[in-house]
């Protein structure tokens, strides 16, 4: 933006008003007049907190699978699904990521992570083939061998490359350390869930819909439809509101199980179903209802 320097330096200037004040009265003025001429502070590595990066990163990793894997399926956000699963590398993978739990369940919509450990039977089913791109400029005549140890892999022998970041093959030619980055995974989606890898991190999201599911999608449909009502009304945050919406049978299971939460949602003082003339036609979810909404009174005090 270009008014974003003139708002540096007037953030600045206020951030040093007191030091401004006492230099003048001191009759040492401060060395910078402007942000834009002060030098950046030294960062002190003592206070960074290494752990929290490392799971802050492991959030946005996993969140950005689910998201990817919600678009590829055309399921909305507002969808809740109710389970991730997350194979465990190792204690410390498992407890960065059960700190972070709370935040990824809230971003991607999900009810739960479900941990696996070794020996605990999985629906992720995983197999390696070599990246012939990366690894024939230094696999040379040996990439047959190479290629067919790959492909052999066991679970173990990804375990070992996911934790390690690279695996020794012992060749014929000798020992030869194959990196993670030069081996392509492929998971095996299995009815009802969908499998990502990203570098060590594996998920499996479960894409079953239950009944309970479904309705709390349509809810949560039903919320963000008003609100963009409420906003094309001219409406304020603080307005509350009466609503009708005409019966249909999903709709109408939806709003019984979930109306406390669409009025706190919305600010209904109430949510009826009942036939109405006039209204305005809203898709929800591919369902045709007409939803009518008028304010109740202004500003609560």
């Amino acid at each position: 933006s270009p008014i974003a320097p003139f708002f540096a330096d007037w953030l600045y200037n206020n951030m040093t008003l007191n030091l401004r004040e006492q230099a003048i009265a001191n009759n040492t003025p401060l060395k910078h007049e402007s942000v834009h001429l002060t030098d950046l502070v030294m960062p002190d590595l003592e206070k960074i907190d290494f752990e929290l990066l490392e799971r802050m990163e492991l959030a946005q990793q996993i969140c950005s699978m689910v998201l990817a894997i919600r678009k590829k399926e055309k399921i909305k956000v507002r969808q809740p699904l109710q389970r991730i699963l997350i194979p465990v590398l190792n204690t410390h993978f498992e407890d960065q990521i059960a700190l972070v739990k709370d935040l990824i369940l809230s971003e991607v919509n999900v009810k739960e992570i479900n941990f696996l450990h070794d020996g605990e039977q999985s629906i992720i089913v995983k197999s390696a083939k070599p990246d012939f791109k990366k690894l024939g400029p230094r696999a040379g005549s040996s990439m047959k061998e190479i290629s067919a140890a790959v492909n052999a892999f066991t679970d173990v022998d990804l375990k070992v490359l996911e934790q390690n970041g690279s695996i020794d093959l012992h060749l014929t030619t000798g020992l030869f350390t194959i990196n993670q980055n030069e081996v392509e995974v492929v998971t095996k989606d299995v009815g009802g869930w969908q499998v990502a890898v990203n570098g060590k991190i594996t998920i499996a999201l479960d894409l079953t819909i239950s009944e309970t599911l479904k309705q709390e999608g349509l809810a949560r449909e039903i919320v963000n439809k008003i609100q963009n009502m409420r906003k094309d009304n001219g409406y304020e945050v603080n307005d509350r509101i009466l609503v009708t919406i005409t019966p249909q049978v999903d709709v109408n299971s939806s709003v019984i199980q979930f109306k406390s939460y669409i009025c706190n949602e919305i600010l209904a003082d109430n949510l009826l179903t009942e036939d109405l003339t006039d209204g305005e036609l809203i898709d929800i979810n591919g369902i045709e209802v007409k939803i009518k909404i008028n304010k109740v009174y202004g500003n609560r005090k």
